[in-house]
């Protein structure tokens, strides 16, 4: 269940990163790019935290932790990336 809760989490924060983007750069096809640029790091490190907090708080090994880092990072990343081939050219 946390899992899917930190997932979510992602999805809300691309959502909220394109409209940074498009507040700041205007409503372009451009401004998509720019909010899946803005995103894929920041949602790295977010990633990143949950999986050294299920490590160091919660108990797991690193081995255990790994595939849900993988998860958790890739699915919101995986969008993110869609948009940013979909766009790029636009």
């Amino acid at each position: 269940m946390h899992t899917l809760k930190v997932i979510v989490g992602g999805f809300v924060l691309l959502v909220a990163c394109i409209f940074v983007t498009r507040w700041l750069g205007g409503a372009r096809p451009a401004s998509l790019v720019s909010g899946a640029k803005l995103f894929l790091p920041v949602w790295l490190v977010a990633a990143g935290v949950n999986m050294w907090l299920g490590v160091s708080r919660a108990g797991y090994s690193v081995a255990e932790e790994a595939p849900i880092f993988l998860v958790v990072f890739g699915v919101p990343a995986a969008v993110a990336a869609v948009l940013w081939w979909r766009f790029a050219g636009s």
